[in-house]
């Protein structure tokens, strides 16, 4: 297994929902308990383009890049007595083959195949995601200054901060028995509001995990030309159900 991995993100998009409590927490693994702010949960899409991706001890010239998608809820989990913030991601999808084939082998997170089309110019982006099991993805906006006025959030700082605090994703495996961990350290977290047109994902348009009323688009964020470190963390294991 690569302990740490480096790049750019050139993009990270997160459309964010409001959602139910009682909804979200039929999605969750045990031991997790979903982070509310004004009284709602909030889950979403992380649209991230990931550049220069690499072993730490590679130099910054080589590695891979790519357009990838992962479905996310904010969370918080007891662990030694300490209430710990973290996104658990029921799914994430990728366009790179290669890292399709390395996610949950050499590095934490399996990863579904998908098909991206990206027309992004810097001041807007027009993205649509189809992923190989039929799930889709879609999204027009373009910068803005200000969050949505029916957001849940404050300002885009609060925002800005509920966000940051989950860093420790944690990622759903197949084979159901534990899930993979990794931490994401941003040298220099810098969050700008979106001023969306159209966000869609069959995900959360599924009402069988989501009925009709209990889910609602809040507000999307963007971060440009960030340089980090992904850091692979102990798997967590799950209570074996009876």
């Amino acid at each position: 297994m690569i302990d740490r991995v480096r790049g750019t993100i050139r993009r990270r998009v997160l459309v964010n929902y409001r959602v139910a409590p009682d909804v979200i927490q039929r999605l969750l693994p045990p031991g997790f308990e979903a982070k509310l702010v004004g009284g709602y949960a909030m889950a979403g899409v992380c649209l991230i383009r990931l550049e220069h991706q690499r072993p730490s001890w590679l130099p910054s010239g080589v590695g891979l890049s790519s357009e990838n998608v992962a479905h996310r809820i904010a969370v918080t989990r007891r662990e030694g007595g300490t209430e710990r913030e973290s996104v658990y991601i029921p799914r994430r999808d990728s366009a790179s083959r290669l890292q399709h084939w390395l996610g949950g082998r050499a590095f934490p997170g399996e990863l579904g195949s998908a098909a991206f089309t990206v027309r992004d110019d810097g001041a807007s982006i027009d993205l649509s995601m189809r992923a190989a099991d039929g799930l889709r993805v879609a999204l027009r906006a373009r910068d803005g200054d200000t969050l949505p006025e029916a957001s849940v959030f404050a300002s885009l700082n609060d925002a800005s901060c509920f966000f940051r605090a989950g860093s420790l994703g944690y990622s759903a495996r197949r084979e159901g028995r534990s899930l993979d961990a990794v931490y994401l350290d941003a040298t220099d977290w810098r969050v700008s509001a979106l001023e969306v047109e159209h966000a869609f994902s069959t995900f959360f348009e599924d009402r069988s995990m989501f009925p009709l009323g209990s889910v609602e688009f809040d507000n999307a964020l963007i971060m440009r030309n960030i340089e980090h470190e992904w850091r692979r963390t102990e798997p967590l294991r799950l209570p074996v159900s009876n």
